[in-house]
């Protein structure tokens, strides 16, 4: 067909005015139909944007908008040569990007910025021709695609004008603009296509002109396009518009379980379908795309839907029904339900085996009209919702992120660098671990890291400090719709009501592990009217239905946690104003009140009956402590938090998690606005306990002598806490020897216990007990210990039946008391139990540690040297690793040492005592000319650890 025959007939051709009619329904005001028909190139358009004002904001871009439109300009001239200029066609180019830029300069300059980066990038997608050859022939296929070309751009450039028209203010256009890119992206994905499309085309059109030359390749070109029976009909068609990530990785289980669910070679004659649905930017298409290049050879159709919205549904049935040759002419195809029933009649009649793909069908509600009911064949969808996987799908798979391992040889692999190199590795795992393990992330922070060329140490300090723009970088290393910042976004918008507030408050605890039990008990504790319908369980249940839905978070069927990704937790706080984190960390702090007791209003002892509520909650209080300093929370309730942070230092202190412990009293010491309430006298007394345990006693004196004068100032010189003040006072001065002051402040103890806390006397009189052993009384010990009311009637179940760990103190000290009787063989069954017990409930701590070193030193007097080395290696074992070990590991070489030479194992012997007067040199320096023996290791470790 000639150029002029072309000019002549194209533009006035119902192709066009179709073109034309699905602009104006895009645009959907007329009014902006007919002010566009006034430009017509991009020179009228340049003069046009100068009348707007020296001083306008567009105006100010007009410097780099020329070169910017070459390819617009450049596509323009190739409609024009081969199909005839007329206005009314190329004003729909010009004049839409004049009122596009005229209304998003009304916004501000970021809008029209971005405006101007969108009309870039899809001036780039364009087809591409090396020159306007006179001689290309112009064929129904090229003509086709390139109007299916020219129809997506000025189809854009409506649903562009009508979103600036829809949203006239300021403050909503950016409210909605995340929306209006994703829109964008998918827009330059068709549009990349279709240029693909029409350059191919444009090839094949310039061979014809020397068919001879290129006859074969020309056959084997329609034979791969178009396969056709003698009827006509299409006999294999893969319809798949996306290109596979070449760097795809594992993702073995889910290709397996596909596989398995949908097989064409059994049950042909029934629906087969299955669902792989998870969070945004897991990797769900990846694997639906490498499913789908993997099995072409069991397939003759593929046909690939995005089904995010039932426009772009239709616009793929659209496509498909031309590439299958369906619909009796072109105007049937122009209605979605038209070419989606059409399509849909074709599967039914369709015995050759078909794979229908619905991609990213978050809204199940979209799919009701296109789902291929009672057909035969096999489905699969990538949605968000999982409830996919029991309708409309038979079954799915949740695809979760990779885990660090994995993630880790992903990240490597984009970059370039040696996964065999154990730097590397090491670095890309703390850098997987950071990002979740997340697909999206790890290939756009790959990107990100590859562009700048950066050594990957220095990634995470950035990332620290920028993460927020970070996130929001796309790279050219995936076609993908969205970033980090983005992926999201549409989800977080249109949630509403309870949903809103459950996510809100989940982004402030650990992500990991939320026990449903925290937000029930937690909101009756926050006393807060918006978090009240956690107290419900139907209430609570529909909140998380609409956040699993969206794939925002996750819940364990086994044990009613909850989790949601360390990113999307990010995203949710970052979209909080300052005020709105204040609120929420606040709900947090006493939302996880609820799991730590009162530990200084009142003088209770062990909380070990707490300790399960205390475990749930822990790892949110430290969850807590990190947000607030990284994202510079303003605090608005200092006492609550400071008192959050107490409670949970009692619980990490009874655990003996003393490193830990030091460091959530020193951040609540520093929270704490008021230095005179007995909350904050509860924490200096717990530093000093912590320093005791340490066996630093002066420094623990110092903080009890402090708390001490802050109880008797609040609560006067007879109160409970007092008396609790004084018994650690007694404590310090025990362990620093200075015993007749360690008596004297037990009696005083002993005095106000007697008349106001009867329930505590046994506290003092174990801790009198002790001092009594110490200063060689064990018969006044004994007297004075079983004056303990627990201890009436005593048996060594009474003890350990309680569960107190304080108890197991007590049963320590009874066999110390016997030990020093003579009594070896109660003092061994009483040491073996307080040392089976103090396993069980504290696991390999320094109290287990003291115990192994008890039972040694009698296996020891019992002759029994096998058995207690036996013990004291394990005792080094569990030393060896603790921060706060180094005491019990140097006592445990010198008891092995000795042990050693007993059994003439000079050599062991040797090893064991170099070792052990190292660690104690190292200790007390002053130590260095002090004696080997028994009563200088014993300086390295308290007296008694209750």
């Amino acid at each position: 067909m000639s150029k002029e025959s072309a000019k002549k007939n194209r533009t006035g051709s119902p192709l066009w005015d179709r073109a034309v009619e699905r602009y104006r329904a895009e645009l959907a005001g007329n009014d902006d139909y007919l002010d566009v028909s006034e430009v017509g190139s991009l020179e009228d358009l340049l003069n046009g944007m100068k009348l707007a004002g020296p001083g306008s904001a567009t105006l100010s871009s007009l410097n780099r908008l020329g070169p910017r439109m070459k390819f617009v300009d450049d596509f323009s001239a190739i409609i024009a040569l081969y199909f005839g200029a007329d206005a009314r066609i190329t004003a729909l180019v010009w004049g839409s990007i004049r009122m596009l830029l005229t209304l998003a300069s009304s916004s501000g300059d970021t809008l029209v910025q971005d405006v101007l980066d969108m009309l870039e990038e899809l001036s780039l997608t364009l087809p591409r021709f090396r020159a306007y050859e006179e001689t290309l022939p112009m064929d129904r296929a090229l003509e086709n695609a390139l109007l299916e070309v020219y129809t997506e751009v000025i189809c854009f450039y409506a649903r562009a004008i009508h979103f600036f028209r829809t949203h006239p203010h300021t403050l909503l256009r950016r409210g909605a603009w995340e929306e209006f890119r994703t829109d964008f992206g998918r827009t330059v994905r068709r549009i990349k296509r279709l240029s693909s499309a029409v350059e191919a085309e444009a090839d094949i059109a310039r061979m014809r002109t020397e068919k001879a030359k290129y006859k074969e390749v020309l056959d084997l070109m329609d034979d791969l396009r178009v396969q056709k029976t003698g009827g006509g009909a299409v006999t294999r068609c893969h319809y798949i518009p996306f290109e596979l990530n070449p760097r795809f990785c594992g993702r073995k289980q889910a290709l397996e379980a596909i596989g398995e669910a949908l097989d064409p070679g059994k049950a042909p004659e029934s629906l087969k379908s299955f669902a792989l649905y998870g969070m945004g930017g897991v990797g769900k298409t990846q694997i639906a795309l490498q499913y789908a290049r993997q099995c072409r050879h069991k397939y003759q159709f593929i046909l690939w839907i995005s089904a995010d919205t039932f426009i772009n549904i239709g616009q793929s049935f659209r496509d498909i029904a031309r590439r299958l040759k369906l619909g009796e002419n072109e105007d049937e195809l122009q209605d979605a339900a038209s070419a989606i029933l059409v399509v849909k009649e074709w599967l039914v009649e369709n015995n050759s085996p078909w794979l229908v793909i619905f991609d990213n069908a978050d809204n199940l509600e979209t799919l009701k009209l296109a789902w291929p009911g009672g057909a035969h064949g096999s489905v699969l969808l990538t949605t968000r919702d999982f409830n996919a996987a029991h309708a409309p799908a038979t079954s799915g798979l949740h695809v979760q992120p990779f885990d660090y391992i994995l993630g880790s040889q992903l990240l490597l692999d984009i970059i370039g660098l040696d996964v065999n190199v154990e730097s590397n590795r090491l670095k890309a795992e703390e850098i997987a671990r950071t990002l979740g393990g997340l697909p999206l992330a790890l290939n756009q922070i790959g990107g990100f890291i590859t562009q700048r060329k950066m050594p990957l140490q220095d990634f995470l300090p950035l990332y620290e400090r920028n993460a927020p723009r970070i996130d929001s970088r796309k790279t050219g290393l995936s076609d993908y719709d969205h970033t980090l910042s983005t992926v999201w976004e549409m989800s977080l918008t249109r949630l509403s009501g309870d949903s809103v507030e459950l996510l809100q408050l989940m982004a402030f605890l650990e992500p990991d592990s939320i026990h449903e039990e925290i937000l029930v008990e937690g909101s009756k504790n926050s006393g807060e009217s918006q978090f009240q319908f956690m107290q419900d369980e139907m209430d609570l249940g529909d909140a998380q239905e609409t956040l699993l839905q969206a794939a925002l978070i996750d819940r364990s069927n086994d044990d009613a946690i909850l989790s949601l990704h360390r990113l999307i937790q990010a995203t949710v706080i970052r979209r909080l104003t300052k005020d709105s984190q204040s609120q929420y960390f606040s709900a947090a702090v006493s939302f996880l009140s609820w799991g730590f007791p009162d530990t200084w209003s009142v003088d209770v002892g062990h909380q070990f009956q707490a300790w399960t509520k205390c475990e749930k909650c822990l790892p949110h209080v430290h969850h807590l402590v990190k947000l607030a300093g990284h994202y510079q929370i303003p605090v608005q309730d200092a006492q609550a938090y400071g008192e959050l942070l107490l409670r949970c230092s009692w619980y990490l202190y009874e655990r003996e998690v003393y490193d830990v412990a030091r460091d959530l009293i020193s951040v609540a010491l520093d929270t704490f606005l008021y230095k005179g309430t007995l909350a904050f006298a509860s924490a200096v007394d717990l530093s000093g306990l912590v320093d005791l345990d340490l066996n630093d006693a002066q420094s623990a004196l110092d903080r009890f002598h402090a708390a001490y004068k802050i109880r008797v100032k609040c609560s006067g010189p007879d109160d409970p806490l007092v008396a609790a003040s004084l018994n650690n006072i007694a404590l310090a001065y025990t362990e620093m020897e200075e015993l007749d002051k360690a008596y004297e402040a037990h009696m005083k103890a002993i005095e106000i216990r007697l008349c106001s806390a009867p329930d505590r006397i046994g506290n003092s009189y174990s801790n009198l007990s002790s001092l009594q052993l110490r200063m060689g009384k064990p018969n006044e010990a004994e007297k004075t210990l079983k004056k303990c009311p627990s201890l009436l009637d005593f048996t060594d179940e009474t003890f350990l039946n309680t569960g107190n760990p304080r108890f197991s103190g007590d049963m320590v000290l009874f066999s110390r008391i016997r030990l020093r009787q003579g009594r070896n063989e109660d003092a061994m069954r009483l040491a073996s139990k307080a040392l089976t017990f103090r396993q069980k409930m504290l696991g390999n701590r320094l109290k287990t540690c003291d115990s192994l070193y008890d039972v040694a030193g009698i296996l020891h007097k019992q002759h029994k040297l096998a058995s207690a080395i036996e013990l004291l290696t394990q005792l080094v074992t569990i030393s060896e690793i603790l921060r706060e070990g180094e005491g019990q590991l140097a006592r445990a070489n010198y008891k092995l040492a000795v042990l050693y030479a007993e059994k003439g194992m000079e050599v062991e012997s040797r090893d064991c005592r170099a070792r052990a007067v190292e660690i104690r040199n190292k200790l007390i320096p002053s130590s260095r000319e002090a004696p080997f023996e028994e009563k200088e290791f014993n300086r390295l470790c308290l007296w008694m650890l209750w």
